[in-house]
């Protein structure tokens, strides 16, 4: 069976309290040898870390999730530095720029709002970039409808700090401009639905050692198992349906995708 990696997903998360040992060895089952559970708060990346203490195969990345900003301290790098140090951390994240939804689409909030909103988030991706840089660490970016932004605000750290870009859904010349720069994309369950043509021929375009694949469990599930709790063992499902758009078999989409993912996070052995 070929093995793969799940590069991310949030196994801290209430959706699987009752039945996370369940859900690992489904995973084991699946081929699935390695998890990377992605921190999104101080909280969060602590309880990753703890994962990663009781599970052999499960590592944790540590940072601050961009549309959680409002509740963030000032300055986190002195707790991300405590944290960042565990043997198990494999990288700084999820970390980046997300404005999607904006505090002025709710009432009561005006563009001002919208502003400082945007103000927070980088200074906290600043602060995760510069963490990253001191413990020789890369980031796992989220970025959604700040495309532009988050490139900018990565362009200082080139040469120090790599990005994989998660859940990558855009087209193949935004794909183009993310690994010019060092970074790598990765893909997630959207990769099998039915109307995400743009996603495979990014797929189909992305050179087979530049990507890495992804659950982002507890949501995305793929196809068959579409809006239902998704789960790091699906992460099968979707080497399926990438390699099928690559053309490549199982194998060597394996041998690829755990290449690339053990460069791009050095402590994950």
């Amino acid at each position: 069976m070929a093995i793969f990696y799940d590069t991310h997903a949030h196994l801290d998360y209430p959706d699987y309290a009752a039945d996370l040992p369940q859900v690992i060895e489904r995973a084991r089952a699946a081929g699935i040898t390695k998890i990377i559970s992605i921190g999104t708060d101080l909280a969060s990346s602590a309880q990753a870390i703890t994962l990663s203490e009781q599970y052999p195969d499960v590592f944790a990345a540590v940072g601050w999730h961009p549309t959680n900003v409002a509740e963030s301290p000032e300055d986190m790098r002195p707790a991300l530095r405590e944290l960042a140090r565990h043997p198990k951390v494999v990288a700084i994240g999820e970390t980046g720029l997300d404005y999607y939804r904006l505090p002025s689409q709710n009432p009561g909030f005006s563009p001002a709002d919208d502003e400082r909103y945007k103000q927070k988030q980088a200074l906290i991706f600043q602060q995760q970039l510069e963490v990253a840089a001191e413990f020789g660490l890369n980031c796992v970016i989220h970025q959604r409808s700040a495309f532009e932004d988050t490139l900018a605000k990565m362009q200082p750290f080139i040469g120090r700090v790599r990005g994989v870009f998660h859940c990558f859904v855009d087209d193949p010349a935004s794909m183009q401009r993310v690994l010019a720069m060092g970074s790598l994309v990765s893909f997630t369950g959207i990769v099998t639905f039915k109307n995400a043509q743009t996603i495979r021929e990014t797929v189909a375009a992305v050179p087979l050692d530049q990507l890495m694949l992804e659950t982002d469990s507890p949501y995305l599930a793929p196809v068959p198992y579409r809006g239902k709790r998704c789960e790091p063992g699906y992460v099968k499902e979707i080497s399926e349906s990438v390699a099928q758009v690559k053309g490549c078999s199982s194998d060597a989409l394996s041998k690829a995708t755990c290449a690339t993912a053990a460069g791009f996070f050095p402590k994950l052995h």
